[in-house]
């Protein structure tokens, strides 16, 4: 290697490059962002649009399919699905993973545009946002009441305060997007309509309406000029106080003003209550706040934690505020975990190579490669635009292993030289020259491994691109540094203790004494395991027919358990955090709601391992009055026996027990879509079939073992009451459809018809319609009158509605489900004890046998999706590492055929992956299927380093089964040292000790597994088929001619 020679002949140079890389990778790490998980652009778009006081069919049919034809024929559309809700329509946008977000987001926003003139007026203009996973809250914080000190402050207090003072403060700290109020109660000015006072006074409620508006306002009039000064004209009608409303005159009764003191009351509350949050039980105020795109979540926390504890002080008596979720948490906890998994890997590395080579000076030698690429690899990730997040610490604390073979088989190639007796120079540079084509192709090996990882195809390969690109930088970087600074220390820092090794000597030093026996140990062990492997090794070349027979039948048996592990997408993280919902009767008011979540947060909190609890009630993840979700804070891992897994089937069956309640989810969400494990949607054109199907399909998957919490989006028919307009007895009335179900509406729902400026600078909305008493009952609505003009006398002449249609109560959908134009149900659980994978196939083979109507037909989703997705992508990964790896060893070796002899060693890795996670307990998931990968560029490297040397030994005229026996003699201690150094760099991320570490831990075990028992089988099977593939090169010589199958350094087998 021409870099090799020049740090040999100027030491100052090749140090002074390390030192380069040192510290360009230093100035890198610093100007690097901290996240959990790479930062992706996910092309979703999501169109909201509000219809107060419509039913789910009348926003289906009015909002949602308009919106929906408008953006369908936008180019790139992966998936389109909608919710209609009550007063609320919901429509997703799912573009394919390669569509740029912000385009997709501008073409949505222009078709929506087009749409809008046809959406009816009381449809609130459409909002149209962009999916983004950073966007979901990073923090929120509790402001509560506290009687301790104080009075404490009423909800509405409590909301003006928060939102007025407490809002605009955490707005203000840098990197905060957004501060969302959650169970706020907002001051509001309500005119609560009186029915019988209407009728008395032949008021409508149009004619209230318009009158406070046209009362309640500003209006300028331009200004006055004279050739002195201009002054402003204006009209001052807005009310200074609430009570001034009740003075407006809102029409005349014989003359004399009626006035809307005489038809309303006039009340200076809050809101009508539509959303809740309650803290340990307690009603609560909860402010959410939303990080700005690109920022560190990190240092926003940060933030946001430094400017409450500033603001304590300036608290008003009677608050407390109590920080309730972290965002940054699980990011520092995942950060600290993964880096020190990599200090303590990179400490049992280096401890192997000390045991092994007893050296402290070729310890250090080989030991600086794994600082320097590790520093150096952070100027690439800086170049690439990486941020240090699981996935790249995680490659790095993978590369440990790796990042000091290249340096080990380096050094101890050039101790073995040195102990020829030559000159440190001459052993440098004849030991890197010798050992130099060898490592080169392990190395490449390796990157032709991990460059597919790096750009696989789908949302999987948009979380490891990062993963592969990190480790094909490390990788090269510690392959430069082993071809420069190892040999140039090892000739400039020569070591005296090399020529002692192996030999036998009395203890003298206190070292000698006793870390010097654990080492003595060491040299034996390997001794004797030298000699064991080369007897074993003398055998197979003998019986190799039962050699090949012995590891086609340890790959068939490691085929046969495969479908034992049971599949999943991403393993499940432990951040002492979890999660319930379930719902309450439909139709069931909040207040009912609220009582339920009291109950179902007083018996969570009677677990030991429960810290707090937080319920909100119709928020943004909860739409609707009766649907709860709970987040429940757990004590830190360390300081309890049970998982979230464990407290999840103790939760669910302690709630089943608590009647009134529905438990639709308990435990945590997929890590990478946010959603339960199994998702599957029924789709078809009726809601009475789909409801049908629904049922008969819960019904036969319900005892699937291992299906927990299912849940469908297709709930029990809301209570509704419906009218029904005599059409001929209101015309002849003179009334139209459109003057019934305008006042209607105001009554029923009401109407917002200006605002009111406070003292305090704020302003207030101004709400018309009926009294809460006087919109109970079907039988209040009946009695609602209508002024259809005078009597003869002048009276006003009522009607009520009851003349005019007929009243019944019925039921309606809840919400109505869309996908691809098409009407579903969507359908979702979670699983126990048994894999995603295996309940996924139970599930199918169950949906197989079921006659579908035509038209009707079900769909996977989710994480079932993701993972058929993801296994297709990491399977394809695979095959092209495979064939890179032909290339590169066809390359080095010079044969078509021998690169087929070191292959072998790539199945025989699959019996070591499969027990050591059935050891484990753990499935086959998208980390270990990339530990599998890995371990293609690993294993192949034992067999270069044997088959290379044997090789070598054959040009110099040695017979063939001695050079490979001298090759296993040999190279047993690099191959020793190189496993035993992955080995142990992978042992703290195998054993999952620390918080969360649960979803990179099979990625470890599979590397343990798979390194162990194919270096085991790898020197013994590799030689045998070397042989074979050699007999065969011979034999297509003889039979096609000297120029067929040529192999290097042959010589004719014996």
């Amino acid at each position: 290697m021409w870099f090799t020679r020049v740090s040999l002949r100027n030491p100052v140079f090749a140090t002074m490059v390390m030192l380069a890389i040192v510290v360009l990778g230093l100035f890198s790490l610093q100007r690097l962002q901290v996240d959990q998980f790479p930062n992706i652009d996910f092309p979703v778009v999501v169109v909201t649009a509000e219809y107060p006081g419509a039913s789910p069919e009348i926003v289906e049919s009015e909002v949602t399919k308009k919106i929906e034809e408008a953006v369908n024929s936008i180019a790139g559309i992966n998936a389109l699905t909608s919710r209609s809700y009550e007063g609320q329509s919901v429509v997703i946008i799912e573009f394919q993973l390669h569509i740029d977000g912000r385009k997709a987001a501008e073409d949505v926003r222009e078709k929506v545009a087009t749409v809008r003139p046809n959406l009816r007026t009381e449809v609130k203009e459409p909002r149209v946002l962009r999916f983004d996973p950073a966007s979901k809250a990073i923090w929120s914080l509790a402001v509560l009441p506290d009687g301790t000190r104080g009075r404490p402050l009423s909800a509405v207090e409590l909301t003006n305060w928060a939102d007025q003072t407490l809002r605009k403060r955490l707005e203000n700290v840098r990197g905060v997007g957004a501060v969302t109020l959650v169970g706020g109660t907002k001051r509001e000015i309500n005119l609560y309509l009186k029915p019988l006072a209407l009728e008395a006074q032949g008021i409508t409620p149009d004619q209230v309406v318009a009158a406070v508006r046209n009362e309640n306002q500003d209006l300028p009039m331009g200004a006055v000029r004279s050739l002195t000064q201009e002054r402003v004209v204006k009209i001052d009608a807005r009310m200074k106080r609430p009570e001034d409303f009740g003075s407006i005159i809102v029409g005349r009764k014989s003359g004399a003003p009626v006035r809307l003191d005489q038809v309303a009351v006039v009340s200076d509350g809050a809101q009508e209550i539509e959303s809740l949050a309650l803290y340990n039980g307690q009603r609560t105020l909860l402010l959410s706040i939303q990080k700005a795109q690109g920022e560190n979540t990190i240092d926003v926390v940060d933030g946001l934690v430094k400017a409450v504890a500033e603001m304590q002080a300036q608290l008003p008596a009677g608050v407390r505020l109590e920080p309730i979720f972290d965002g940054s948490r699980p990011i520092r906890v995942a950060v600290n975990n993964v880096r020190q998994t990599l200090i303590e890997g990179a400490l049992l590395t280096v401890l192997i190579v000390f045991l092994f080579l007893n050296s402290w000076r070729s310890t250090v030698i080989t030991g600086l490669t794994l600082p320097i690429s590790i520093i150096g690899t952070f100027l690439f990730m800086y170049m690439f635009g990486f941020t240090i997040n699981m996935i790249t610490l995680m490659a790095l604390s993978l590369c440990v292993g790796l990042l000091i073979d290249d340096a080990i088989v380096v050094r101890e190639n050039i101790v073995r030289h040195v102990q020829m007796g030559k000159p440190p120079y001459h052993a440098a540079m004849d030991g890197t020259e010798e050992i130099g084509l060898a490592v080169l192709a392990t190395t490449f090996s390796i990157v032709a491994v991990f460059m597919p990882i790096g750009f696989m195809g789908g949302i999987i390969g948009k979380f490891f691109h990062e993963f592969g690109i990190t480790i094909v930088a490390a990788v090269l970087i510690s392959m430069f540094v082993s071809f420069t600074l190892d040999p140039m220390l090892s000739s400039v820092w020569h070591d005296p203790s090399i020529e002692a090794h192996g030999k036998r000597h009395a203890p003298v030093t206190f070292y000698d004494k006793t870390i010097g026996r654990v080492t003595g140990f060491f040299d034996r062990a390997t001794d004797r395991m030298a000699d064991l492997y080369h007897d074993i090794l003398e055998w197979s070349l003998v019986h190799r027919v039962a050699t090949v027979a012995l590891a086609g039948a340890v790959f068939g048996a490691s085929v046969v358990m495969v479908p034992l592990l049971g599949t999943e997408f991403v393993p499940k993280a432990d951040f002492s955090e979890t999660t319930v919902n379930f719902f309450t009767p439909v139709g069931s008011s909040i207040e009912v709601t609220e009582a339920k979540a009291r109950q179902v947060e007083s018996i969570l909190r009677e677990f030991p391992e429960v810290s707090y609890t937080l319920a909100t009630i119709n928020t943004a993840n909860t739409l609707g009055k009766n649907t709860v979700s709970i987040y429940v804070r757990l004590v830190d891992r360390t300081q309890r026996r049970r998982s979230v897994d464990d407290m999840s089937a103790v939760l669910r069956t302690r709630l089943a027990q608590v009647p009134g309640v529905t438990v639709t989810h308990i435990g945590l969400l997929d890590p990478v879509g946010g959603q339960k494990q199994i998702e599957f949607s029924l789709k078809g054109p009726d809601l009475k079939e789909l409801d049908r199907l629904t049922r008969l399909v819960m019904d036969k998957i319900r005892a699937t073992p291992g299906l927990v919490d299912l849940d469908s989006s297709i709930k029990a028919d809301k209570p509704t009451i419906e009218i029904e307009v005599k059409r001929e007895a209101a015309s002849e009335l003179g009334l139209g459809m459109a003057q019934i179900a305008g006042p209607l509406r105001t009554l029923v729902a009401g109407q917002t018809v200006g605002n009111w400026r406070a003292t305090d600078d704020q302003t207030y909305d101004v709400n018309v319609r009926l009294s809460p008493d006087s919109r109970n009952t079907l039988a209040d609505l009946e009695r609602l009158p209508f002024t259809i003009g005078v009597n003869a006398d002048g009276s006003p002449r009522i009607v009520r509605l009851n003349q005019l249609a007929t009243l019944r109560e019925g039921t309606g959908p809840n919400q109505i489900n869309r996908r691809d134009l098409t009407r579903e149900v969507a359908i979702n659980a979670n699983v126990f004890i048994r894999s995603t994978g295996e309940v996924s196939a139970d599930i199918k083979t169950a949906l197989e046998s079921i006659n579908f109507p035509p038209g009707y037909r079900y769909q996977f989703g989710g994480s079932t999706k993701n993972m058929t997705e993801s296994f297709g992508y990491a399977l394809s990964a695979l095959a092209m590492a495979i064939i890179f790896i032909y290339m590169i060893l066809a390359s080095q070796f010079k044969s078509f055929l021998q690169p087929l002899a070191l292959m072998t060693s790539l199945p025989l890795t699959l019996i070591g992956v499969v027990l050591a996670l059935m050891m484990f307990g753990s499935a086959l998931s998208m980390f270990s299927i990339i530990g599998i990968v890995m371990l293609m560029g690993l294993v192949t490297k034992n067999a270069i380093l044997l088959v290379d040397f044997a090789i070598r030994a054959r040009e110099d005229g040695m017979e063939r089964s001695a050079a490979l026996l001298m090759a296993a003699r040999v190279r047993l201690r690099p191959i020793l040292m190189t496993t035993l150094a992955m080995v142990f760099g992978m042992v703290p991320l195998a054993f999952a000790l620390t918080e969360g570490s649960e979803q990179r831990a099979p990625m470890g075990q599979a590397v343990i597994g798979g390194v162990i028992t194919s270096s085991l089988l790898t020197l013994v099977v590799v030689p045998v088929v070397y042989c074979y593939m050699d007999d065969l090169a011979q034999w297509m010589r003889t039979r096609f001619g000297a120029g067929a199958a040529h192999q290097p350094g042959e010589s004719p087998a014996r």
